[in-house]
């Protein structure tokens, strides 16, 4: 059965998310800013990244011996900032567009981006399925197309329909979970799809690549995915946050250094082969630990980066397509950046 998700987004629905806790983590009360509480809560994604390979391989689990450390899995960004607004979730790893979002009214989340996990290429895609005389971006006019909303696939898809002249009214766009994607366009319910791995190569097996994040990158819609940390916890526990990033860190290098290993713990979590789970990494773009600091990206105590505005540019286009109420000032999303330790915490 298809399903159609209502999404309000008012002052309101942020209240109700702070008091119901279901579909939220552990459900755990907040406790992120307690010092003295040794307890981490981490949101992770099934999409093949370095997250996967600190989990897999329990590298915070061996750098925090002390703390109680649990992961639970969400199925996008969009419910990880309903868990945000629950205060049921320290840290998490989420795409750049639900992090514009979450940082923008009415939600104005408390949290702050400490890691870029990686940038979007050839894993995020725009799918058309084979028999719906589909060939361009143009041709989805009176087309359904399934994404899960407020991630980054809906970002870009509303970008990849912008740059090709497609208003959002002239399409049908369905709110599906990458898993009810892979459903629903086994039933025929869907002509088109914008998801990411593992579900897109499913989708690519019966359809056409239209466009993929990485060609929207170079037109100037990036999208990437992040690891962000609730401030409560962050002023809490800053070496715990350090421990976090070193652990990142050691992941990132796996993938540059040994890509099988890497491969084999990220097939562990998504049960896949490690060779289709190296085909998927290598779809990925993966920037090096000591870059992060860079100007580009992180920045330091001292000047933040340039992250600050891509997702400043996120929140500009979200308005534009009516998604968020108002656009922030970039003073907002320079004061999002976690840059305290930077460079050093990055330095292997």
């Amino acid at each position: 059965m298809q399903r159609t998700i209502i999404r309000i987004l008012g002052a309101a629905a942020v209240l109700l998310a702070t008091v119901s806790l279901g579909a939220c983590g552990d459900g755990a009360a907040s406790n992120g800013g307690d010092p003295q509480s040794r307890t981490i809560r981490l949101a992770y994604q099934a999409f093949p990244s370095g997250d996967l390979i600190v989990k897999n391989q329990r590298l915070l689990e061996n750098a925090l011996p002390d703390y109680k450390i649990t992961w639970t899995k969400f199925d996008s960004g969009a419910s990880i900032n309903t868990a945000f607004a629950a205060g049921s979730v320290d840290i998490a790893a989420i795409g750049s567009s639900p992090v514009a979002r979450g940082l923008s009214a009415p939600l104005n989340l408390p949290y702050k981006v400490a890691f870029v996990l990686d940038v979007a290429g050839d894993n995020e895609a725009l799918v058309a399925r084979n028999g719906t005389n589909v060939a361009t971006v143009a041709d989805l006019r009176g087309k359904k197309i399934g994404t899960p909303f407020a991630s980054t696939a809906h970002f870009s898809l509303l970008a990849a329909l912008d740059r090709a002249g497609v208003k959002e009214s002239e399409v049908t766009l369905v709110d599906l979970e990458p898993q009810d994607i892979l459903a629903a366009w086994s039933r025929g319910d869907l002509d088109a799809a914008y998801s990411w791995l593992p579900s897109l190569d499913e989708l690519k097996k019966t359809g056409t690549v239209l466009v993929t994040s990485r060609e929207l990158a170079t037109a100037g819609k990036p999208t990437l995915d992040l690891g962000v940390v609730a401030t409560e916890f962050a002023e809490a526990h800053p070496d715990a946050v350090d421990a976090w990033r070193q652990a990142q860190a050691k992941a990132l290098d796996l993938i540059a250094s040994d890509p099988t290993a890497a491969a084999t713990a990220v097939g562990r979590e998504l049960n896949l082969s490690t060779e289709d789970a190296k085909h998927q990494l290598s779809q990925g773009v993966f920037l090096k630990p000591a870059d992060l600091a860079g100007p580009e990206w992180l920045g330091t105590p001292e000047k933040v980066g340039g992250l600050a505005d891509n997702l400043h540019a996120a929140a500009v286009f979200l308005k534009e397509q009516n998604k968020i109420d108002a656009v922030p000032d970039r003073s907002v999303f320079e004061k999002a950046i976690y840059t305290k330790g930077l460079p050093g915490v990055l330095q292997s």
